[in-house]
């Protein structure tokens, strides 16, 4: 006989609990009990126990009537599955709360009311499934929640409706697909007091990134209002990255964020009822939360991972709901469950996802998984319109919500207009596999039905929607640490801060390029100097630029923090290997193209061979773009402690100048050999071969650039399509230059790789390198494995 109590309070619970009072409740218990002492705050309250709901349908005699209506239920039946759901609800409904359960409800409010100093304090009513939040299942948003309850009665009947929303049509769905018995699966409720966010904020977190399953960021979102606006994806919400392993060593590492629109805010009326409200454009256009606020959210999410973590004997990532009272600025910890996406999954398998082709993009948004999907577009407005959806179609809609699966499950993708990426689209979509677009903005106007588009999220954060259907190539790669040659060291060139995390996680030792100038080009756009000297621009150039930099201190602010973090995300996913941060590498062409940089740069006949990359640093025309360069990787190194940042400079054509961009970078805050820095040059030019030795006084140590070394060695023009068929890094003069380079090199005792094309295009001409004893040799992510293969092949 269950003895279990019918009320039991938070700080009595714990995880082994989950049977009497479901994994939500038990987790809150657990948090409350164990890790308050580490800061983190729950809103306190207590769990009305499944014995009561038990006793409910004991009471009733509801048992065998709810085993007959679910026998023989076909949930494909759309139909059959609403009139079951509505039986089964209508008659736990009509049954009187039992007089012990409805008594401890009201006594336990009355204590809550007395010790708050209220007299009818507002609560939370949330729904605990006794099967929810196990590491393999969740049934998290498949029963109901009453915000803002106020009163014993309406607490009384709030509970009531919880224990019938068990069987909401999604619940019984989801419970037979997973294999659950419909009565072995219980429910208590949470009772919680209020958080009142509505007018403050709130969001969801992760212990692990969403996206790539990378173990060692916290990924944390944040809206303004509560929180259902995140959790259902109606707003695109703030994001922010913070990197663990520094977090846990004292450092302020908030190595990201990302501004969402934040269009919407869920207010309560006067009426008690919650609405949407739009957000002013100053509220929107500044970031949600404070840097330490995210900073302390994020250390919750790792004493709950490491808490869970020891209870469950294994690594278990946390999937949690976060609130900021709009009264006290508090920061509460609403609900807290196992990951059940990335939990499990096996490593050393890289599924890899590449365009062939490009085409016309018709919309964009927050790309979800990596993969790309082609098809015909239905734009859905509604659930019910289940006959009008083809598997293979391409879901177009404005949101989903838990009643939208059975159409999801058969899209071959999904585009919404708003949402983030822990929307209900976007979870959905990982736990199903399929590649979404989520914040598109105006798709369901763009896209037409039966219009054939290429949905691709191979390209980063950003998700992009492509006119017709364009040629793809899937790979799957099978690579561990022991596919790795012994030869030679394989390091990664990466630009892309939002595909860090995916690369990390290929075995490989560290990043022997990683481009600044992607994280100019993309995420900032702007001239460095047109951001110093806006009035020298045009009118609507500096509109751009204001529009651009609203949010942030000031236009230097804007530019520092936003390179910073991107070069602070690929150090961050690959620490703590050497990650070799080549210093801006733009022709003054490209540079022009830049927001404003037509008024600061040159017209050159040949940018190529022009004013570029080291010449630039210390000339009077670009020192102070390069102050701000220096301050971001020093803000980087020292303040978040990512010191397996190291610095190259490229197309350094003498000896004194390089001694000069050295006095350069420490007249900035960079000096060689302080922390660990080192500094390294592009071996690119053939004055950097024939006095390699006199460089190396200088250098700490070289990477081969094979690009312009091959250009400049057999003086052909890369660019040009006349002479192009005579551009051949294999040419044997480019490999005996190479070859020299490397041998005068480490008889310096310096180190020396490569990071130009050639290795990754010609596995051959890898094996040349190893076989003239280059260091490291570094390669695109998705040559690695070829390249790894190949050496280890010939290895001798």
């Amino acid at each position: 006989m269950d003895e279990t109590p019918y009320i039991i309070w938070f700080q009595d619970l714990s995880m082994d609990m989950v049977a009497q009072v479901g994994g939500k409740n038990a987790s809150l218990g657990e948090i409350t009990r164990s890790l308050a002492a580490a800061g983190v705050r729950v809103p306190g309250g207590f769990a009305v126990t499944a014995r009561g709901y038990r006793a409910l349908l004991d009471q009733a005699g509801l048992r065998e009537p709810l085993r007959e209506l679910f026998r023989d239920l076909d949930i494909t039946n759309r139909a059959d599955l609403a009139y079951a759901g509505e039986r089964a609800r209508g008659w736990i409904l009509d049954a009187a709360l039992p007089e012990e359960v409805e008594h401890g409800v009201r006594e336990s409010y009355r204590r809550m009311c007395a010790e708050s100093g209220l007299e009818d304090m507002a609560v939370a009513v949330r729904s605990s499934a006794t099967a929810e939040d196990l590491p393999d299942a969740s049934f998290a948003g498949q029963q109901e929640t009453y915000l803002h309850v106020r009163g014993a009665d309406n607490l009384v009947r709030a509970v009531h409706k919880c224990f019938a929303s068990l069987f909401t049509d999604r619940a019984i769905s989801y419970r037979t697909k997973r294999g659950f018995d419909h009565l072995d699966v219980a429910l208590s409720v949470g009772v919680q007091r209020m958080v009142y966010a509505d007018h403050g904020a709130a969001g969801v977190m992760f212990s692990i990134d969403t996206e790539s399953g990378f173990e060692n960021a916290v990924f944390l979102t944040a809206a303004y209002g509560l929180g259902e606006n995140v959790v259902q994806g109606a707003v695109n919400p703030d994001e922010y990255y913070i990197f663990k392993p520094l977090l846990e060593r004292g450092k302020p590492a908030l190595i990201r964020r990302k501004l969402g629109d934040k269009a919407l805010r869920m207010v309560y009326g006067e009426d008690g009822n919650a609405y949407n409200e739009r957000v002013p454009a100053r509220e929107r256009n500044r970031f949600v939360l404070s840097d330490e606020e995210a900073l302390t959210l994020a250390r919750w999410a790792v004493a709950v991972e490491k808490h869970y973590s020891a209870v469950h004997g294994k690594p278990t990532p946390m999937d949690m709901e976060w609130a900021r009272d709009q009264d006290t600025g508090e920061l509460f910890m609403l609900q807290a469950r196992p990951e059940t996406v990335h939990a499990g999954k096996k490593p050393g398998l890289m599924r890899s996802y590449r365009l062939n082709e490009t085409g016309e993009v018709l919309v964009s948004g927050r790309s979800v998984g990596s993969a790309i999907a082609t098809g015909p577009v239905r734009v859905v407005e509604s659930p019910k319109a289940l006959k009008e959806f083809n598997t293979g179609d391409i879901l177009v809609t404005d949101m989903t919500d838990p009643d939208w699966e059975p159409i999801m499950k058969q899209a071959a993708g999904i585009i919404t207009n708003r949402g983030g990426r822990t929307s209900h689209a976007a979870i959905v979509s990982r736990e199903l596999g399929i590649p979404a677009v989520v914040g598109a903005g105006n798709a369901t106007e763009v896209l037409d039905p039966d219009q054939r588009v290429t949905l691709s999220c191979a390209e980063g954060d950003t998700g992009y929607i492509y006119a017709g259907e364009l040629d793809y190539t899937v790979e799957d790669l099978q690579i561990d640490e022991g596919s790795l040659p012994e030869s030679v060291a394989l390091m990664m060139n990466v630009g892309n801060p939002e595909r860090a995390f995916t690369f990390a996680q290929v075995p490989n030792h560290g990043v022997g390029l990683a481009r600044m100038e992607f994280v100019i080009n993309n995420e900032i756009a702007v001239h460095p100097m047109a951001l110093l000297h806006p009035n020298r621009t045009s009118n609507q150039d500096r509109a751009e630029i204001r529009r651009r930099t609203e949010g942030f201190a000031d236009n230097h602010e804007f530019f520092v923090r936003t390179l910073s973090e991107g070069l602070a995300t690929i150090a961050a996913s690959f620490w703590p290997k050497d990650v070799i941060v080549r210093l801006s590498d733009f022709k003054s062409s490209e540079y022009a193209n830049l927001i404003g940089g037509r008024y600061f740069e040159p017209e050159e006949e040949n940018p190529m061979i022009g004013f570029r990359g080291a010449s630039r640093y210390y000339s009077e025309a670009y020192r102070e773009g390069f102050a701000m360069e220096c301050e971001a990787i020093r803000r980087a190194r020292d303040e978040l402690g990512l010191t397996n940042m190291k610095i190259m400079v490229p197309f350094c054509r003498t000896v004194e100048e390089g001694e000069k961009v050295r006095a350069e970078l420490e007249g900035n805050g960079l000096k060689q050999g302080e922390d660990g820095l080192e500094v390294y040059i592009m071996c690119e030019l053939p004055t950097n071969v024939i006095l390699a030795e006199e460089f190396a006084e200088i250098f700490d140590g070289f990477s081969i650039g094979s690009n312009d070394l091959t250009q400049l060695t057999l003086g052909v023009d890369r660019n040009s399509a006349l002479v192009s068929p005579l551009f051949d890094e294999r040419d044997e003069a480019v490999k005996r230059f190479i070859a020299d380079a490397i041998r005068k090199v480490k008889a310096k005792g310096r180190k020396i790789g490569i990071c130009g094309q050639a290795p990754s295009d010609y596995p051959e001409f890898a094996q040349f390198l190893v076989e003239a004893g280059i260091d490291t040799i570094s390669v695109n992510p998705d040559a690695l494995a070829v390249t790894a293969k190949f050496l280890k092949e010939h290895a001798q």
